[in-house]
């Protein structure tokens, strides 16, 4: 599955997990049921934030262009979400078509602030909306886990999710802290990447081949495992253990607790 998903079908993505997630709330015996992914949050909460967040991310696109991101009384008046479920239900649908037209408005090429400016990811809005599908995909699966009926992410957006991970939230010109490491992230379904660990940051490369046998470097330590687990993983969804590792666990750990940020 080597196909890049164009922008419509981003916009498409995000109303179809939207609406994956509205299901669950819709079904949910309580909103005060806990959410085992998002430690301390009840379902009432995640669905605040993905609302919240939708919100943020539509007044981000819509200021272009920026240094920062926009203060946050141009998403959040202050009220938060309401606590009665049809209320509640009816403000997140507003919270993502807010997203939705706005991106529709700008188009897949407008410039604007991101938080992962330094990445090998456009700062484009086009950016923002592949991030978009990850953010309410991850967020669908933990309100499903929340109810007891996990899913897999579909296959479209897991396997996009790979790419965009690495590239989005693992590329970085902030110096790693240890000793150089080579990372291969290898899917099921056909696409491999490497990630270069030095001085100089980390940077994301794809590979022509899942075993990279044509590539006369070797990597430190390697991960296997389907789009959909590799993409939990990243999120902090599923454990190392649940995957195939070969090599020097101890890079992946690092690269785990490691804050560039920090």
């Amino acid at each position: 599955m080597e196909k890049i998903l164009e922008f419509p079908e981003l916009l498409r993505l995000i109303d179809e997990r939207s609406t994956a997630f509205r299901a669950v709330v819709a079904s949910a015996p309580s909103l005060d049921v806990p959410v085992p992914t998002c430690p301390g949050w009840t379902l009432f909460d995640l669905v605040q934030h993905l609302g919240l967040g939708r919100r943020k991310a539509a007044a981000i696109v819509a200021a272009g262009p920026a240094e920062a991101p926009p203060a946050p009384s141009a998403w959040d008046d202050g009220t938060g979400a309401p606590r009665e479920r049809d209320a509640l239900l009816a403000w997140l649908t507003e919270s993502i078509e807010q997203l939705a037209s706005t991106l529709r408005e700008a188009g897949p090429d407008r410039g604007c602030w991101t938080w992962w400016g330094d990445s090998q990811s456009p700062q484009t809005s086009g950016g923002v909306a592949r991030h978009q599908v990850q953010e309410v995909a991850v967020h669908t699966y933990d309100a499903q886990l929340a109810l007891g009926a996990p899913q897999p992410l579909p296959d479209e957006v897991a396997v996009d999710g790979v790419e965009e991970f690495l590239f989005t939230c693992c590329s970085t010109d902030v110096a790693w802290p240890h000793e150089p490491g080579v990372v291969d992230y290898h899917g099921a379904e056909g696409r491999s990447f490497r990630l270069r660990l030095s001085g100089e940051g980390a940077r994301v490369a794809r590979l022509a081949t899942p075993a990279a046998s044509a590539d006369p470097d070797t990597a430190d330590v390697s991960v296997w495992g389907t789009a959909n687990d590799l993409v939990l993983l990243f999120y902090g969804r599923l454990p190392l253990e649940s995957l195939k590792l070969e090599g020097d666990r101890r890079i992946l750990d690092g690269l785990i607790a490691w804050d560039p940020s920090a």
